[in-house]
């Protein structure tokens, strides 16, 4: 496939998906999906709306169950040890908010408990002071700005150092000063070895900034993949988005080019 990143055999793998298929009724949401995610490495997962890019997430979180294939969550298979691989996870999302009527402290503190976070109290401190939380540590998560809301989603994603962070559109409702403190943070987080980074944004120049690969889905297959950089100049368009744009019009005519 063009653009296919090459990896030594001996690289970590923090997520492996084996030939994973959702099917509802008659549809196929999700139709013979296979990549990986290696130790060190951020790799977005790109389509538009209806793509299958929700069900494959919800199928590594065990949110739902695969009608077949594996998924493998730094060597631990999801289906045989469920709570040995999500334990290993954690995820951000806009529109996965926390209890409105918890505090960022009992927020950050009843999740922590769920993951056994080690020294707990020192966690939440290190990263409210991160996410610029500490002011807010004792109010109702409820009555948070969207933006502010954002952060302590990421707050709580990194709570137990996950080997797999999932982020679905992390930066939305952010300004974007502090979006790019965001994405350096993430970046910082994945290159210290801590672990992989699965990312989906409909924001191509910030996936073009921090991706170090890109899955385009489409019709629940994945179609293309590659370096974010290199991928639109291989396919005749100037920008990632230009390349998403015309792989979401017409996904058939990159498949059979890259026949």
């Amino acid at each position: 496939m063009p653009g296919m990143v090459s990896y030594p055999s001996m690289t970590r793998r923090m997520l492996e998906v084996s030939h994973l298929s959702k099917k509802y009724g008659e549809t196929r949401a999700v139709d013979d999906v296979s990549f990986f995610v290696n130790e060190s490495e951020i790799v977005g997962l790109l389509g538009p709306n209806g793509a299958g890019k929700t069900s494959t997430i919800n199928m590594v979180l065990g949110v739902l169950t695969p009608s077949a294939g594996v998924i493998s969550i730094n060597n631990t298979d999801l289906a045989k040890n469920r709570a040995g691989a999500l334990e290993q996870t954690n995820f951000a999302a806009v529109y996965a908010q926390l209890p409105g009527n918890l505090t960022v402290y009992e927020n950050l503190n009843v999740f922590g408990n769920i993951y056994g976070v080690p020294a707990l109290n020192t966690r939440i401190e290190e990263l409210t002071e991160y996410f610029d939380l500490k002011k807010f540590l004792h109010t109702k998560a409820g009555v948070l700005s969207s933006g502010e809301q954002t952060r302590l989603g990421l707050a709580k994603a990194m709570l137990n150092k996950p080997k797999l962070l999932l982020l679905d559109e992390p930066t939305a409702s952010l300004d974007p000063s502090t979006a790019k403190t965001i994405r350096e943070g993430i970046l910082s987080y994945a290159r210290s070895g801590q672990g992989g980074v699965l990312w989906t944004s409909h924001n191509m120049y910030e996936v073009a900034d921090v991706c170090d690969r890109v899955l385009f889905v489409s019709h629940g297959k994945v179609i293309l993949e590659g370096n974010p950089r290199t991928l639109p100049q291989e396919h005749n368009t100037v920008t990632l988005e230009e390349l998403f744009i015309s792989i979401a019009r017409e996904p058939l005519s990159v498949e059979t080019a890259d026949a």
